[in-house]
């Protein structure tokens, strides 16, 4: 599923994530820390938003190239590799898609460039997993959009120049129907407070208020946000499945690495039968998110929509159940290390967690998963 320009992505992702993101990984999670610099680095290489055009800044790539950058990039940061999914595929996808040409050109370019931070803001205080619950409301004004609520979770709210805010334009009754999605920049009307994550730290997770907040546009329809929100958090759970996989490669590796050299009772680690299993464990889980990520990312690529919708759905919840294991399993063949915060796989685990939670919990998959299967049967 990956020919010989995937390859080259490949090649140029890695030595981006060696040269750039490397360096200040341990830095985003110990002190929190938002690489902004590094961003612009990314946009300068088109891999920020890999799949918007080059019209726009953007790498003119497709979903499978977009997964073999997060790929590489989460084998050394987790939370690097979800800026980039969250502003690139999130907020970007969304903008490139139902967005005016316009905004396009004023808005996107800028974000593709690394210059200004999209923000992808859904999620409330009283609605996670109950999207078409939100109570952010947005009022016409003499004439212009006024919006008005609180948001939270929100990765890059603390840093983000730009946020697409998803507002209720009509009774809370009527859920899904009365939801429409505003691009509003950054100004004196928008409050954000740090949220402290245990896990894919330095992305600037942040709770965020809106008070009486002018809206740039609509983006899409006057009650179609539901739309842009589908639509796009269905590429983003194949987006952040290769988030998944670029962790759990990366708490393999530390972990072959330290089986085939640490030494106990006389011999190697791996000498022993039973970290030999736990290692071929580790190795099917890494591969069977690689094939699904792929796979999934492969039926969006070639227009087969209806595949590529259930896919991304199995594909969002096996990449977070087997990260979570693999990444335990790391820290456990590591032991008194592992648990320490020299390892990279103690922080590879902290970040998977959130892999079961963001863009749709392990529980929401099985729902959507159900009643796609339904459908068919």
């Amino acid at each position: 599923m990956l020919n010989q320009e995937h390859q080259l992505t490949r090649k140029v992702a890695r030595e981006f994530a060696e040269k750039f993101v490397e360096p200040i990984a341990r830095k985003m999670d110990r002190e929190n820390y938002f690489p902004r610099d590094v961003v612009r680095e990314a946009g300068k290489l088109g891999m920020l938003t890999p799949t918007v055009p080059p019209t726009y800044g953007g790498g003119g790539m497709d979903l499978r190239s977009a997964i073999v950058i997060l790929e590489e990039v989460g084998k050394t940061s987790g939370g690097f590799s979800l800026l980039m999914e969250a502003c690139g595929t999130l907020f970007s996808h969304a903008l490139l898609t139902f967005g005016s040409e316009q905004q396009r050109e004023d808005v996107l370019s800028k974000v593709a460039s690394g210059e200004a931070i999209g923000a992808f803001a859904l999620s409330e205080p009283c609605c996670g997993s109950d999207a078409a619950a939100i109570e952010t409301k947005a009022e016409k004004i003499g004439g212009e959009w006024q919006i008005n609520g609180v948001k939270t979770w929100i990765t890059s709210g603390m840093y983000a120049d730009y946020f697409l805010v998803f507002a209720r334009t009509g009774a809370r009754e009527e859920r899904h129907k009365a939801i429409s999605a505003f691009l509003v920049e950054r100004s004196n009307c928008i409050e954000t407070t740090p949220i402290e994550v245990m896990g894919m730290r330095g992305t600037g997770t942040a709770e965020v208020k809106l008070n009486q907040c002018p809206a740039l546009d609509v983006v899409g329809k006057i009650n179609g946000g539901w739309e842009v929100l589908i639509e796009t958090l269905n590429v983003g759970r194949v987006a952040i499945s290769g988030v998944a996989l670029g962790i759990a490669t990366g708490a393999f590796e530390e972990a072959w690495s330290w089986a085939r050299q640490r030494e106990l009772f006389g011999q190697r680690l791996v000498d022993f039968q039973n970290t030999q299993f736990e290692l071929a464990e580790m190795y099917t889980a890494v591969e069977t998110i690689k094939t699904l990520a792929y796979y999934a990312a492969y039926l969006f690529d070639v227009g087969r929509r209806e595949e590529f919708i259930t896919m991304a759905h199995v594909t969002k919840l096996q990449a977070a159940r087997l990260t979570v294991d693999v990444t335990r399993r790391a820290v456990q063949m590591l032991g008194g290390y592992g648990y320490s915060k020299e390892s990279k796989s103690e922080m590879f685990y902290r970040d998977a967690k959130l892999l079961e939670i963001g863009e749709g919990t392990n529980e929401v998959m099985k729902y959507v998963l159900y009643k796609l299967i339904s459908r068919k049967n």
